[in-house]
């Protein structure tokens, strides 16, 4: 099965007395590495939870496969790996732990799970680090960890709220590596971030600012558009308005 492409039309949500998003159009094509940028409070979290159906919006629609084969919720719900920003690992738990307990909550057959699991132990670098817990790894080694459980199951499309926040350059340097090695003809990659210099690390960016959609495109595409030369810019640009 290849990477799975999603869509948003015309959605809108509001999250207790704030309107999180409104009325947001983005399409994030199958294969490519995806960037939501804008600031805190954007309403990036909120589409990305969309995105990954922990939430339902108030209006509008999210819609994934092509046209002539499109996915149910349900069945992109099974194809989707979800990576929040807030931790979500067992602090008690090991690396190799972790792995297992995701291996069963996907129901991985042993092979295949020593397979993956050693694929993504090499990849990543943490094959040293396997008996470590969770609540002794660095920053850097824990987005790793969450990273290669949600990749245990192959995904289609990969969902990643905020990694590279809390660290440090070379992690975050190692974590944009892992991403692109993994994204392409059989993975999707949707990834949040307030940082404006990681814009340019992806192939698409969709510009969120007031729960507002101000544009999507290639990030070159995207600046000549704001006649910018940066994406701080455009921000600030738009919160003098």
């Amino acid at each position: 099965m290849a990477a799975l492409r999603a869509e948003v039309s015309k959605v809108s949500k509001k999250m207790g007395r704030v309107q999180a998003l409104r009325r947001v159009n983005a399409v994030f094509g199958a294969g490519e590495v995806h960037g939501i940028i804008g600031p805190n409070g954007a309403g990036k979290t909120t589409l990305i939870r969309l995105l990954a159906g922990l939430l339902h919006s108030d209006t509008g629609r999210v819609s994934y496969g092509e046209a002539a084969d499109p996915f149910s919720a349900a069945q992109a719900k099974r194809v989707t790996g979800y990576f929040p920003q807030e931790p979500s690992l067992y602090p008690d738990l090991t690396c190799e732990e972790h792995l297992e307990f995701f291996r069963d909550l996907y129901g991985l057959a042993q092979e295949e799970f020593v397979r993956r699991s050693e694929e993504l132990l090499q990849a990543t670098g943490m094959a040293p680090f396997k008996d470590r817990p969770a609540g002794k790894l660095s920053g850097g080694m824990y987005k790793k960890l969450g990273l290669m459980c949600v990749l245990l199951n192959r995904p289609k499309l990969l969902l990643l709220d905020e990694p590279t926040v809390g660290v440090d350059p070379v992690s975050r340097q190692e974590l944009w590596d892992l991403v692109y090695g993994f994204a392409g003809e059989n993975m999707t990659v949707i990834l949040s971030t307030s940082y404006m210099d990681e814009a340019g690390r992806c192939a698409r960016v969709h510009v969120l600012s007031g729960g507002e959609m101000l544009a999507s495109g290639a990030p070159q595409e995207v600046m000549a558009q704001f006649g910018v030369a940066d994406f701080a810019e455009i921000f600030l640009n738009h919160d003098r308005k």
